[in-house]
Protein backbone atom coordinates (compact mmCIF):
# COMPACT_ATOMS: atom_id res chain seq x y z
CA UNK A 1 0.00 0.00 0.00
CA UNK A 2 1.43 3.34 -1.23
CA UNK A 3 0.48 6.80 0.53
CA UNK A 4 -0.30 9.03 -2.58
CA UNK A 5 -0.60 12.87 -2.12
CA UNK A 6 -2.85 14.86 -5.13
CA UNK A 7 -2.23 18.25 -5.71
CA UNK A 8 -5.55 20.05 -6.85
CA UNK A 9 -8.37 16.77 -6.48
CA UNK A 10 -11.62 18.28 -5.80
CA UNK A 11 -12.56 17.41 -9.07
CA UNK A 12 -12.05 16.86 -12.76
CA UNK A 13 -8.95 14.46 -13.90
CA UNK A 14 -7.09 15.43 -10.03
CA UNK A 15 -10.71 13.81 -8.24
CA UNK A 16 -10.42 10.76 -10.67
CA UNK A 17 -6.90 9.39 -10.56
CA UNK A 18 -7.45 9.74 -6.34
CA UNK A 19 -10.42 7.29 -7.01
CA UNK A 20 -8.33 4.95 -9.21
CA UNK A 21 -5.34 5.19 -6.40
CA UNK A 22 -8.31 4.39 -3.59
CA UNK A 23 -9.74 1.67 -5.66
CA UNK A 24 -6.19 -0.03 -5.86
CA UNK A 25 -6.33 0.13 -2.02
CA UNK A 26 -3.96 3.04 -1.35
CA UNK A 27 -3.84 6.00 0.86
CA UNK A 28 -4.69 9.10 -0.42
CA UNK A 29 -4.15 12.97 0.50
CA UNK A 30 -5.97 15.28 -1.76
CA UNK A 31 -6.16 19.03 -1.67
CA UNK A 32 -7.78 21.77 -3.44
CA UNK A 33 -9.80 25.15 -2.44
CA UNK A 34 -13.07 23.67 -1.65
CA UNK A 35 -12.82 21.97 1.64
CA UNK A 36 -16.52 20.88 1.06
CA UNK A 37 -15.71 18.51 -1.98
CA UNK A 38 -12.24 17.58 -0.69
CA UNK A 39 -14.97 16.18 2.24
CA UNK A 40 -17.19 14.23 0.35
CA UNK A 41 -14.27 11.75 -0.98
CA UNK A 42 -13.45 11.65 2.64
CA UNK A 43 -16.66 10.21 3.99
CA UNK A 44 -17.16 7.59 0.97
CA UNK A 45 -13.33 6.79 2.00
CA UNK A 46 -12.83 7.51 5.70
CA UNK A 47 -10.19 5.19 6.05
CA UNK A 48 -8.32 5.93 3.30
CA UNK A 49 -8.18 9.64 2.71
CA UNK A 50 -6.83 12.38 4.22
CA UNK A 51 -7.27 16.29 3.00
CA UNK A 52 -5.80 19.66 3.28
CA UNK A 53 -7.21 22.55 1.78
CA UNK A 54 -5.33 25.25 0.39
CA UNK A 55 -4.77 27.32 -2.51
CA UNK A 56 -1.16 26.60 -4.05
CA UNK A 57 -1.09 30.72 -5.08
CA UNK A 58 -0.65 31.22 -1.33
CA UNK A 59 2.28 31.55 1.38
CA UNK A 60 1.96 28.76 3.09
CA UNK A 61 2.12 25.63 0.39
CA UNK A 62 5.01 23.92 2.41
CA UNK A 63 3.53 23.94 5.67
CA UNK A 64 -0.03 22.22 4.25
CA UNK A 65 2.16 19.90 2.25
CA UNK A 66 3.70 18.61 5.37
CA UNK A 67 0.93 19.35 7.18
CA UNK A 68 -0.25 16.20 5.05
CA UNK A 69 2.75 13.91 4.57
CA UNK A 70 1.97 13.74 8.33
CA UNK A 71 -1.35 12.77 8.62
CA UNK A 72 -0.88 9.98 6.00
CA UNK A 73 2.36 8.79 8.14
CA UNK A 74 4.41 9.58 4.56
CA UNK A 75 4.67 10.15 1.06
CA UNK A 76 5.73 7.82 -1.72
CA UNK A 77 3.88 9.57 -4.89
CA UNK A 78 3.62 13.38 -5.20
CA UNK A 79 1.16 14.11 -7.85
CA UNK A 80 1.09 18.27 -9.08
CA UNK A 81 -2.65 18.50 -10.77
CA UNK A 82 -3.33 22.25 -10.27
CA UNK A 83 -3.88 23.93 -12.83
CA UNK A 84 -5.41 26.79 -14.34
CA UNK A 85 -6.48 29.19 -17.71
CA UNK A 86 -8.75 31.76 -19.37
CA UNK A 87 -9.35 32.07 -22.92
CA UNK A 88 -9.34 35.63 -24.47
CA UNK A 89 -8.94 37.42 -27.42
CA UNK A 90 -7.69 40.70 -25.32
CA UNK A 91 -4.38 39.79 -23.13
CA UNK A 92 -5.48 40.57 -19.59
CA UNK A 93 -2.40 40.98 -17.28
CA UNK A 94 -3.98 39.96 -13.99
CA UNK A 95 -5.41 36.41 -15.95
CA UNK A 96 -1.79 35.86 -17.01
CA UNK A 97 -0.32 36.56 -13.42
CA UNK A 98 -2.60 34.24 -12.31
CA UNK A 99 -1.87 31.18 -14.40
CA UNK A 100 1.97 31.67 -14.09
CA UNK A 101 0.89 31.94 -9.88
CA UNK A 102 -0.50 28.17 -10.23
CA UNK A 103 1.31 26.69 -13.12
CA UNK A 104 4.96 28.01 -12.34
CA UNK A 105 4.98 29.38 -8.61
CA UNK A 106 2.78 26.72 -6.87
CA UNK A 107 4.26 24.21 -9.35
CA UNK A 108 8.18 24.79 -8.47
CA UNK A 109 7.34 25.35 -4.85
CA UNK A 110 5.47 22.04 -3.67
CA UNK A 111 7.12 19.70 -6.33
CA UNK A 112 10.83 20.60 -5.56
CA UNK A 113 10.13 19.82 -1.86
CA UNK A 114 8.59 17.11 -2.96
CA UNK A 115 11.61 15.75 -4.88
CA UNK A 116 13.74 17.09 -1.58
CA UNK A 117 11.73 14.47 0.79
CA UNK A 118 12.09 11.58 -1.48
CA UNK A 119 15.70 12.95 -2.34
CA UNK A 120 16.18 12.43 1.81
CA UNK A 121 13.95 9.36 1.49
CA UNK A 122 15.75 7.64 -1.50
CA UNK A 123 12.91 6.44 -3.81
CA UNK A 124 9.82 8.37 -4.53
CA UNK A 125 7.17 9.13 -7.27
CA UNK A 126 6.72 12.31 -9.28
CA UNK A 127 4.01 13.62 -11.41
CA UNK A 128 2.67 16.64 -12.79
CA UNK A 129 -0.30 17.63 -15.46
CA UNK A 130 1.06 19.94 -17.91
CA UNK A 131 -0.78 19.73 -21.47
CA UNK A 132 -0.11 19.13 -25.08
CA UNK A 133 -0.46 22.72 -25.26
CA UNK A 134 2.93 23.06 -24.06
CA UNK A 135 4.58 21.89 -26.92
CA UNK A 136 4.14 25.41 -28.77
CA UNK A 137 3.41 28.80 -27.85
CA UNK A 138 -0.57 29.69 -27.94
CA UNK A 139 -2.02 32.94 -29.10
CA UNK A 140 -5.30 32.30 -27.25
CA UNK A 141 -3.25 31.54 -23.94
CA UNK A 142 -0.08 32.69 -23.94
CA UNK A 143 0.41 31.85 -20.21
CA UNK A 144 -0.95 28.35 -19.95
CA UNK A 145 1.01 27.52 -23.17
CA UNK A 146 4.06 28.79 -21.77
CA UNK A 147 4.23 27.65 -18.42
CA UNK A 148 3.04 23.94 -19.45
CA UNK A 149 6.16 24.23 -21.52
CA UNK A 150 8.29 25.32 -17.74
CA UNK A 151 6.51 21.94 -16.28
CA UNK A 152 7.82 19.48 -19.33
CA UNK A 153 10.92 20.83 -19.14
CA UNK A 154 11.25 21.17 -15.15
CA UNK A 155 10.06 17.57 -15.05
CA UNK A 156 12.65 16.10 -17.38
CA UNK A 157 15.54 18.47 -15.77
CA UNK A 158 14.15 16.43 -12.21
CA UNK A 159 14.66 13.17 -13.52
CA UNK A 160 17.82 14.00 -15.17
CA UNK A 161 19.12 15.31 -11.48
CA UNK A 162 17.53 12.44 -9.72
CA UNK A 163 19.86 10.33 -12.14
CA UNK A 164 22.77 12.03 -11.72
CA UNK A 165 22.16 11.67 -7.43
CA UNK A 166 21.67 8.24 -8.65
CA UNK A 167 18.10 8.06 -6.57
CA UNK A 168 15.20 5.71 -7.44
CA UNK A 169 13.01 8.44 -8.42
CA UNK A 170 10.56 8.10 -11.23
CA UNK A 171 9.26 11.35 -12.59
CA UNK A 172 6.79 11.47 -15.16
CA UNK A 173 5.13 14.28 -17.38
CA UNK A 174 1.70 13.53 -18.15
CA UNK A 175 0.34 15.46 -21.43
CA UNK A 176 -3.19 15.69 -21.81
CA UNK A 177 -5.25 17.22 -24.74
CA UNK A 178 -8.73 17.95 -24.78
CA UNK A 179 -10.63 16.24 -21.34
CA UNK A 180 -13.91 16.64 -20.67
CA UNK A 181 -13.69 19.46 -17.92
CA UNK A 182 -14.71 22.72 -17.14
CA UNK A 183 -11.28 23.68 -18.40
CA UNK A 184 -12.12 22.47 -21.33
CA UNK A 185 -13.59 25.48 -23.55
CA UNK A 186 -13.93 26.57 -26.45
CA UNK A 187 -15.38 25.51 -29.79
CA UNK A 188 -13.84 23.00 -32.61
CA UNK A 189 -12.34 20.31 -29.45
CA UNK A 190 -11.90 17.26 -30.81
CA UNK A 191 -10.63 13.69 -29.33
CA UNK A 192 -12.18 14.94 -26.09
CA UNK A 193 -11.65 11.98 -23.47
CA UNK A 194 -14.01 10.75 -20.75
CA UNK A 195 -12.65 11.99 -17.41
CA UNK A 196 -12.65 8.54 -15.94
CA UNK A 197 -10.37 7.32 -19.08
CA UNK A 198 -7.70 10.10 -18.80
CA UNK A 199 -7.41 9.37 -15.02
CA UNK A 200 -6.74 5.68 -15.64
CA UNK A 201 -4.17 6.25 -18.30
CA UNK A 202 -1.95 8.45 -15.92
CA UNK A 203 -2.41 6.04 -13.64
CA UNK A 204 -1.30 3.41 -15.25
CA UNK A 205 1.61 5.70 -16.27
CA UNK A 206 2.68 6.39 -13.32
CA UNK A 207 2.30 3.24 -11.87
CA UNK A 208 5.00 1.64 -14.35
CA UNK A 209 7.29 4.93 -13.95
CA UNK A 210 6.91 6.30 -17.50
CA UNK A 211 9.09 9.43 -18.37
CA UNK A 212 6.06 10.79 -20.07
CA UNK A 213 2.52 10.14 -21.66
CA UNK A 214 0.16 11.77 -23.46
CA UNK A 215 -3.27 11.27 -22.35
CA UNK A 216 -5.15 9.71 -24.48
CA UNK A 217 -2.19 7.90 -26.48
CA UNK A 218 -3.33 9.69 -30.15
CA UNK A 219 -2.29 12.95 -28.47
CA UNK A 220 1.48 11.50 -29.22
CA UNK A 221 0.94 12.09 -33.06
CA UNK A 222 -0.84 15.32 -32.68
CA UNK A 223 2.45 16.19 -30.00
CA UNK A 224 4.67 15.32 -33.13
CA UNK A 225 3.09 17.53 -35.53
CA UNK A 226 3.00 20.29 -33.34
CA UNK A 227 6.15 20.73 -32.86
CA UNK A 228 7.38 20.04 -36.42
CA UNK A 229 4.97 22.33 -38.25
CA UNK A 230 6.53 25.32 -39.60
CA UNK A 231 5.96 28.52 -37.75
CA UNK A 232 4.55 29.92 -40.96
CA UNK A 233 1.56 27.65 -40.70
CA UNK A 234 1.43 27.36 -36.91
CA UNK A 235 0.78 31.04 -36.90
CA UNK A 236 -2.56 30.74 -38.12
CA UNK A 237 -3.54 27.79 -35.72
CA UNK A 238 -2.10 28.86 -32.52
Amino acid sequence: MKKIIIIGATSGIGRALAVCYLKAGHQVGITGRRNNLLQELKQQYPHQVETECFDVTGNENIQHLNSLIKKLGGMDVFVYNSGTADVHKELHEANELNTTKTNVLGFVELTAHAFNYFVKQGHGQVAATSSIAGNRGNGWVPSYSASKAYMSNYMEALLIKAQKLRKNISVTDIQPGFVDTPMAKGEGLFWVAPVEKAAQQMFIAIENGKRRVYVTRRWALFGWLMRNLPFFIYRKMG
